[in-house]
């Protein structure tokens, strides 16, 4: 089964670059090369964008769609700190509804809580 999947990513480079053996110079036009001087783009990948979201080369969207990717991933980050830190740390002492009688305590951690 891994040969069939090395096949097939053999045929995916030979389409992209004219060579199975990956000589990139032969395929200037491609979409992975839109923004190949980007900070964050290393060796020996390059440029990854498998989906062609960037193959216009409109450098307005470009910059705009990494902002929101890194934004998106901070807000994980903290989703995933929210998540870990009361199982570690444990959970603020008092009520988090007093008028309820609702303690921190009460409320599960993880999916429990939904």
């Amino acid at each position: 089964r891994l040969a069939m999947m090395a096949i097939i990513g053999m045929f995916f480079q030979d389409g992209l670059t004219g060579s199975a053996w990956g000589d990139w110079a032969l395929y200037t036009a491609s979409p992975l090369r839109a923004f190949e001087g980007e900070l964050g783009v290393q060796a020996p990948v390059g440029f990854w964008d498998p989906l062609g979201l960037s193959r216009d080369g409109n450098v307005d969207v470009f910059k705009r769609r990494r902002t929101v990717e890194i934004k998106h991933g901070r807000i994980s980050m903290l989703a995933t700190m929210g998540y870990i830190t009361p199982e570690v740390v444990g959970k603020f002492p008092g009520f988090l509804a007093p008028s309820l009688g609702l303690k921190f305590a009460d409320i599960p951690n993880g999916i429990q809580a939904l």
